[in-house]
């Protein structure tokens, strides 16, 4: 996943065609205190609890009243938030410092920080083996944390940059690798590579979603396409056009929905007919920047970071492609809804 600390320019392509409207749309802005990046999100929809990165901490907003009620402090370089409800635990991945820092729930105070590869990114909790999963980016490869002692159980070699990870909560594992446009199965407590599948004609997939009853993941990919992947065989069901700078998926299994959330400023919203037919029924304004998505399975809102941008600065030699600036002030997380 490309990270916000930076914002990005964003590719100047087409919009998927309009489809028959969901009845989703923005409902509002959730404005978060400070300035900087972020990356993925995460809802715990038992606990009412969002859990936002924000370039050096994770924000904490009470899904009921929509308020910022704590946070976790000195996460540099956060990308991602595992929480680990048995466990009474949390995990964050801290890019900057090549660490986890686990913190306890209730308190958000942090118990320990773990070592783990180069620039983790996603992290996952898998419950079966009550094992973190922290994915590295820079190194390409997977460090395994016991969840309650805190110790590094091993790494996992992944052949390539890891994207985000989704489980079955029985002890396997997916994970896209984005450079080689491959999706992984792991075995989370032989933390062993078994199965490796192309996702042609998908290319650089980031964000992944998981229909755990019908098998069905869904990645999404930097060339506008979701790839619909059988999670047992390995074979792509379909593709389907989805918006440019893509970077975040969710499924919501109540609804029968997927969604891509797109930088562009748009959100793919799919339909689950039948496990093998699929159907894009709408594609909803959002922001600019909107890139990553959380969903709240209780109240069936989607969760989407972003913040205004200011206009780029001149070209160099130094920097030939300068980036847009962050608006001071401006960070929020959309909420989508019916």
């Amino acid at each position: 996943m490309f990270s916000m600390f930076c914002a990005v320019v964003l590719a100047a392509a087409a919009t998927p065609a309009p489809a028959p409207a969901s009845g989703l749309h923005v409902l509002k802005s959730l404005a978060v205190p400070g300035d900087g990046g972020w990356d993925y999100l995460t809802a715990d929809a038992d606990a009412r609890r969002l859990y936002v990165s924000h370039s050096d901490h994770v924000a904490v907003v009470d899904l009921d009243s929509e308020k910022v009620v704590g946070e976790v402090k000195n996460t540099q370089g956060v990308h991602g938030i595992a929480v680990a409800p048995d466990l009474k635990r949390g995990f964050v991945s801290a890019g900057r410092a090549n660490t986890v820092t686990i913190f306890d729930l209730g308190t958000l105070a942090t118990i320990a920080e773990v070592k783990t590869g180069q620039n983790p990114d996603a992290i996952l909790y898998e419950p079966a083996t009550h094992r973190v999963f922290a994915f590295n980016g820079r190194s390409g490869d997977a460090t395994v944390i016991e969840g309650a002692s805190g110790t590094v159980a091993g790494t996992v070699a992944l052949g390539g940059k890891p994207e985000f990870a989704v489980t079955d909560g029985a002890g396997r594992i997916y994970v896209n690798i984005e450079d080689k446009s491959e999706l992984v199965a792991l075995d989370a407590k032989t933390m062993a590579v078994k199965s490796r599948w192309p996702l042609a004609p998908c290319e650089e997939p980031t964000g992944l979603a998981f229909d755990v009853a019908h098998h069905r993941l869904f990645s999404v990919c930097g060339n506008g396409l979701m790839a619909v992947v059988d999670a047992e065989s390995g074979r792509v069901v379909t593709t389907l056009p989805i918006g440019q700078n893509v970077d975040g998926a969710a499924f919501d299994a109540e609804k029968g929905l997927a969604f891509a959330s797109n930088g562009e400023g748009t959100l793919t919203v799919v339909r689950e007919e039948s496990p093998d037919r699929f159907q894009v029924v709408a594609n909803v304004p959002t922001q600019r920047g909107a890139r990553t998505i959380a969903l709240d399975a209780k109240t069936h809102r989607l969760f989407l970071p972003t913040a205004q941008f200011g206009p780029p600065p001149s070209p160099s030699a130094q920097t030939p492609r300068p980036r847009p600036p962050l608006v001071p002030g401006s960070f929020v997380v959309l909420v989508v809804g019916e």
